[in-house]
């Protein structure tokens, strides 16, 4: 399996609980995975890296257990029980120089430190839809969820957190708008924070200014936005919602500067390679894509059997080549190998047959209307009355 496992550039999660490796150099998929003991327990909710130099995959279930998954070996190494199903499905890993950092629906953020049993714990409120960690300062994390805004943690002084947003003013009938944030990312080289909410909204928070509000708000379409990502040129935001639509926008006009299209379901990962003008996706239609930020191009589409959860990228070139791979390998079409299918199908024309069943229909109904008859309708008015009792015989038919 390590021989599988090194080719692989991408990374997705999968609803039943199988962790897929993506070589797109080879155009072959892989499943890392117990295949007797697979359970809807084991749905993959986030992925995260387990250290800098990417040789260790961090894989978060709904059971609570966060496997670790070793790239060069290609087998699952260590696995941990990080918190009950009962507490709600994982929404963030991270991992800092000695601890690994989990957060669930519940709002329970806990700092779990190597070597020891003790843990820091946070509650971050409830509903929380994601937790992602500052990439500049690892001790950061943030938080958000429905009706529970961003919150910006420092795991060194957890009593407090070092941020909170304030809600926007009033609408023009002068009644709440209600919170609802589902992912955010920390922008780069800044203290600025960047989210999409479920109410098609993205928002830039700067905690260095003296209001907590947002100094920025864009909209994009009319359905709710399920997770947003940051290209490597910093001054733009890729956003994905419910109907599989994505859009880049820019961060410092508000204004939509295109958008992504070849999806058919709700988006539920979305990743921008750390270097290359390049973005990952998955969602509920099983297809994992790959499209350009450049040309907004689809460069790759692979169709992966199950819905899909997360995913995650390697910083190396994804389309690197790796020496050849033996052994089982799930099959990888992409949107070029299909069209080739189609194009070399024949393509059946009997349009003799079509005129002459036109001809035959259009003869039937010509004789069927020259055999029909008018035929005069009966005098009916006035009806004949016949008298009841011994002088009928004169009242026997007045109509005459």
């Amino acid at each position: 399996m390590a021989d599988k496992s090194q080719v692989c550039s991408v990374w997705v999660g999968s609803e039943t609980g199988i962790l897929k490796g993506v070589s797109l150099s080879k155009k072959q998929a892989f499943n890392f995975c117990e295949m007797n003991c697979l359970s809807r327990d084991q749905e993959v909710c986030v992925l995260g890296w387990g250290d800098q130099h990417e040789t260790e995959v961090l894989v978060g279930s709904v059971n609570g257990t966060v496997k670790t998954f070793s790239t060069e070996k290609g087998i699952f190494t260590e696995t941990r029980q990080c918190g009950e199903s009962t507490q709600g499905r994982f929404t963030g890993l991270a991992v800092t120089d000695s601890a690994l950092i989990t957060c669930v629906e519940t709002g329970l953020l806990r700092v779990w430190k190597e070597g020891s049993t003790d843990t820091v714990e946070i509650n971050a409120g409830t509903n929380v839809c994601r937790m992602r960690q500052n990439p500049s300062q690892r001790n950061q994390v943030a938080t958000g969820g429905k009706e529970n805004g961003l919150k910006v943690w420092d795991l060194e002084r957890p009593e407090t957190p070092i941020f909170t947003s304030k809600n926007v003013r009033n609408d023009w009938l002068d009644l709440r708008v209600p919170e609802w944030v589902r992912d955010m990312a920390f922008i780069p080289d800044s203290d600025k924070i960047v989210t999409c909410t479920g109410h098609h909204q993205v928002r830039v928070y700067d905690p260095a200014s003296p209001q907590r509000r947002p100094v920025l708000e864009a909209q994009f379409g009319e359905y709710p936005l399920t997770a947003l990502s940051l290209p490597s040129n910093q001054d733009s935001v890729v956003v994905g919602n419910t109907h599989g639509e994505l859009a880049i926008l820019d961060l410092r006009k508000g204004l939509v500067r295109g958008c992504l299209k070849g999806l058919a379901g709700g988006v539920r990962g979305l990743q921008c390679h750390p270097s290359l003008p390049l973005v990952a996706s998955c969602g509920l239609d099983r297809f994992l894509r790959v499209h350009s930020l450049e040309d907004r191009s689809l460069q790759h589409k692979v169709y992966l059997k199950s819905r899909l959860n997360c995913v995650l990228l390697s910083s190396r070139d994804l389309e690197l080549s790796s020496s050849a791979v033996t052994g089982d390998v799930e099959e990888v079409k992409e949107e070029g190998e299909l069209d080739e299918v189609w194009d070399t199908m024949e393509m059946i024309k009997d349009k003799a047959k079509k005129r002459a069943t036109e001809e035959a229909v259009v003869t039937a109904v010509e004789k069927t209307t020259k055999k029909r008859k008018v035929q005069p309708l009966p005098n009916l008015w006035p009806p004949p009355v016949k008298a009841i009792g011994p002088d009928s015989a004169a009242f026997e038919d007045i109509s005459k």
